[in-house]
């Protein structure tokens, strides 16, 4: 991979970037559980460069299921239920966490300008539905941030930067801090949903939104993901130092 810099993003095809979307004014941004399943809903479902209606697609999804379940499997033979999956990607997902005021992302792009129209379409479509839920107006989210990933060196660390971001939710100013409980925080992290961790250390979270098998390959499985994540946090504790400066800068 080549190095790109992204102060005023010229985003390249195939490469990977850490994208960090940050909420105006830090409002908390997902105030509850629907909030949160709507998040990761919208960096699924506009992930697609084609025009999408979204009360279709769920419509398409419960008669799928329903169908489903008389057959027993799916049906071979219904073109619209196997092929209404198939989106037009901006993006290949490769790991995300949603917190309460922003949100990571690791993406690969997979079409020319796929990150902003991605987070173009991602930010407009969440945003509409936050406003007319809480009865507000305006932009929600600031200009997204992105950094990119050169070396599997770099994919490793952020693999584990963006999996163990909920830690604060826990133990806030943990980065500048000593976890004394590694123990109570990897099991934190382990049930922590809004996050693309759970699915890759074998827990069945969120499995369609991203793609495991540039991980898989470079660390390994699920015990390896979690030795990662694992083996920073004591990097992290043997340095006492925050991760920020490392990552973001």
């Amino acid at each position: 991979m080549s190095k790109k810099e992204n102060n005023n993003p010229q985003f390249v095809n195939g490469e990977i970037y850490h994208v960090i979307s940050r909420a105006v004014g830090d409002t908390v941004i997902f105030k509850n559980e629907d909030d949160f399943y709507r998040g990761i809903f919208s960096i699924y479902e506009f992930n697609n460069s084609e025009l999408i209606e979204i009360w279709r697609r769920r419509r398409d999804r419960v008669v799928k299921k329903h169908k489903e379940k008389l057959w027993g499997v799916r049906h071979p033979t219904k073109s619209a239920f196997t092929s209404m999956d198939k989106r037009d990607k901006f993006v290949e997902i490769l790991a995300f966490c949603f917190m309460p005021n922003h949100i990571h992302l690791l993406v690969r792009q997979l079409k020319d300008d796929g990150i902003s129209q991605f987070m173009k379409k991602v930010g407009g479509g969440y945003a509409n539905y936050f406003n007319k839920k809480y009865n507000r107006k305006g932009h929600l989210f600031n200009k997204f941030k992105a950094v990119h990933i050169s070396s599997d060196d770099q994919l490793r660390n952020i693999f584990a930067y963006i999996h163990c971001n909920p830690i604060s939710l826990i133990e806030p100013g943990w980065k500048e801090k000593y976890i004394r409980n590694t123990n109570k925080v990897m099991k934190f992290l382990k049930g922590y949903k809004w996050s693309s961790y759970p699915d890759y250390i074998g827990t069945k979270n969120f499995p369609s939104v991203i793609s495991k098998d540039l991980f898989y390959e470079i660390i390994g499985g699920p015990e390896k993901c979690k030795e990662t994540v694992l083996d920073w946090i004591k990097y992290k504790n043997e340095i006492n130092f925050g991760t920020d400066k490392i990552f973001l800068e």
